[in-house]
């Protein structure tokens, strides 16, 4: 009896982790599909143990237990498949550099901080523990915006967008920006940032700071349409650039895939692992949410998620050297016809749901 009750769990439970597995390939921006993007590895995990759960207690010659088996098993080859380039089994995508002129570094702290998070000292700590050069936090509000004064004494520009809708979005920078502006790419009330930036060696490049609207809220319209925008601006404006921020979509998706395509950037967790950001409170289902992309005359010196601030983001630490020289030495993503279409019609669909059509 014992027998039968767990092999019916692992059934069902294989059944589930299947289904999970094709949704995402449907052609949808449903939030209920889009969603299981997210969980690849948790997925995975699953198939796992249903694979090896399985083997000893189905009756193999039976014809619906070959199917279940080869089925689960073709699920996690996929959600591996998937997985591999975001582990160090699989090639890097962005030269590493342990050495780099002073002058041509620059390093950032990616943060959303969680807006009802009352924690602030403790990212004032980790700040100035870290000291990066630019600093970029997410779900700012009004309060958010009286805690951080203190980073003026050391930071000599600074772009601010408070706001108490959880798209708050404010920068910091200790280099100097040139002609900043907050934007709002497809709705009124979610800013984003595009702003030169001046490194020491007199170079000027492009930073982006974006924080798109999130599945399983909404469905993902919106969202793929604002990255496609920033991808096209980085693409069209053809300098060196930056895009981070929290792009509520984990690097594994047909949406980060396009991004990467369109613009042009590199992910430096390719060939280097997950990284993961999301979420602090949940030891079994942590993701990559917040990333750093940069153009092809970066190359990486140093990542790191770095610890607690009380929010449900870990933050994310970067440090680039902007060496021109490596851009033919990397492996630039680029776009096929059909990607481009693609991406033009995401932006289309974003702006019409923007504004409410159906």
């Amino acid at each position: 009896m014992l027998k039968i009750i767990l092999r019916s769990i692992l059934i069902v439970i294989g059944v589930f982790a299947f289904v999970a597995t094709m949704l995402p390939l449907l052609p949808s921006n449903e939030a209920w599909i889009r969603i299981f993007d997210f969980p690849r590895l948790q997925i995975a995990a699953l198939l796992s143990l249903v694979i090896i759960g399985l083997l000893p207690l189905l009756q193999i010659r039976r014809r619906r237990s070959v199917v279940l088996l080869v089925a689960v098993t073709a699920a996690f080859a996929y959600q591996i498949w998937r997985i591999i380039p975001y582990t160090p089994l699989h090639g890097a995508e962005a030269l590493q550099d342990r050495i780099c002129a002073d002058k041509s570094q620059v390093t950032l702290l990616s943060a959303n901080v969680l807006q009802e998070n009352r924690q602030a000292q403790r990212l004032l700590d980790l700040i100035g523990q870290v000291r990066p050069d630019m600093v970029l936090l997410l779900e700012t509000n009004e309060w958010w915006d009286r805690h951080l004064a203190p980073l003026d004494a050391d930071y000599g520009y600074a772009l601010r967008k408070p706001q108490d809708n959880t798209y708050g979005i404010h920068l910091f920078s200790k280099l100097k920006l040139i002609d900043p502006d907050i934007r709002f790419l497809i709705e009124d009330y979610v800013p984003s940032i595009e702003t030169q930036v001046e490194l020491p060696s007199g170079a000027i490049i492009d930073f982006h700071g974006v924080h798109p609207k999130p599945p399983p809220l909404q469905d993902t319209e919106q969202r793929d349409a604002e990255l496609m925008i920033v991808a096209r601006n980085v693409r069209e404006r053809a300098k060196p650039a930056i895009v981070a921020g929290d792009l509520n979509d984990v690097a594994w998706s047909r949406t980060t895939r396009s991004f990467q395509e369109i613009s042009g950037l590199l992910d430096p967790r390719i060939g280097r692992g997950l990284y993961p950001t999301f979420n602090a409170n949940w030891p079994l289902l942590k993701w990559p949410l917040d990333h750093v992309f940069f153009e092809a005359s970066f190359t990486l010196i140093r990542m790191e998620v770095m610890p607690d601030i009380g929010s449900d983001h870990f933050p994310f630490f970067i440090s680039l050297c902007h060496r021109p020289e490596s851009a033919p030495r990397q492996a630039v993503p680029a776009p096929e016809r059909e990607d481009i279409q693609e991406s033009r019609e995401a932006v289309r669909e974003g702006r019409e749901k923007a504004r409410g059509k159906p």
